[in-house]
This record gives C-alpha cells, structure tokens and sequence, in this order.
C-alpha cells in the first residue's frame, strides 16, 4: 500500500472478538480485500466469489491467503459451499464477507446477499460490521493503478449471532454501516 502511496487508518480493532466471527464490509473497489487482509489479524479468511479464481494473478493470491471460494449460479454449487463455510465458520476460524457481493460506479450501498448472515446466525458467532471509507475515490471501478491519499477501516460494534434470525442480523448490520458510511442506500 505504502509503494503506491495508500495510508491505511484502522479504527475499532478492539472491537474484534477474541474467538472467531463472521466480519462484513462494504464493496466499493477491487482494493478491498487487500485493505482488509492488511488491517485484521492473519485468523481471517475470505469468502469470495469462484468466478475470482479465474483471475490470472488474482485467484493465486486469493488461494493463498485462504479464501473461501463460493458458487454463486448453480444451487448444488450454492448449497455446498454454504455448508462448508458455516463449518468452518463453527471451527473457529474468522471469515470476512463483503455481502453486496460486486461494486460497480454508483455510489452507495448495494441490497445484501444472506449467506455472511446464514453463516453467523447458524454458527452462533458474532457478527461484526466494518466499514470502508475512501476506497472507491482512491480506486473507482475501471482504474487501473490507485491514487495515492488515505483509506480507513472502521470496525463497528460486534452483533451477537446466536439465536438471532440472518434476516435480522442482515438489517441490523446494514443500518449500522449506513449509518457510518455516509452513502446512499
């Protein structure tokens, strides 16, 4: 971040439970997982989008540092990888969802897809909102090398999952990051 002239600020790290959740932010730009896989600690993994191991360098390194890859067209695909997330999710390990699922030009936060709420509700962890601020002025969709300035993370008060509805938790988080965010819903 530091060689293409990117400070990252991260707010709240203390807000992270001790044993394992499930972390969701904004999607604004294609930095947002190298923001977040630089701001949490290393027990984090990532839940993505299979069509991303296709990517030539992209897919290497989202393999790599552990990222879960879903199948978001087929629902054989779908179902399958659910259950392995959630069981990983109920192993301890922490995963990071970004639950527009894309970004494209147009400001604000997009509907939410279920599947990081599934994942806390039925797994009993704590939901964690974390919001991304500058991410899209520093790299708007179709850029090819970010402009230098400052990006920070925000890490919001921690949702208890157990026993909760994922309808629920997904409102409940939503409002909170728009409620930071400062952007259109």
């Amino acid at each position: 971040l530091a060689l293409v002239g990117l400070r990252l600020r991260i707010e709240g790290l203390e807000r992270l439970p001790a044993g394992s959740c499930v972390l969701v932010a904004n999607h604004s730009s294609y930095l947002d997982g190298v923001l977040m896989k630089a701001a949490l600690p290393p027990r984090f993994g990532f839940v993505i989008k299979r069509e991303a191991t296709e990517m030539p360098v992209v897919g290497l390194l989202l393999r790599r540092v552990g990222s879960e890859f879903v199948d978001r067209h087929s629902a054989g695909g779908r179902q399958r990888d659910a259950r392995r997330v959630m069981k990983r999710a109920g192993q301890g390990h922490s995963l990071v969802f970004f639950p527009e699922g894309t970004f494209d030009s147009v400001v604000g936060l997009k509907r939410f897809h279920v599947g990081a709420f599934v994942a806390a509700a039925r797994s009993g962890v704590p939901l964690v909102p974390a919001v991304i601020h500058g991410a899209r002025r520093s790299m708007p969709n179709g850029a090819i090398v970010p402009m230098p300035g400052t990006i920070r993370i925000e890490v919001l008060a921690a949702i208890e999952g157990a026993g909760r509805e994922p309808d629920e938790l997904r409102e409940e988080a939503r409002d909170a990051m728009l409620s930071r965010l400062g952007a259109p819903d």
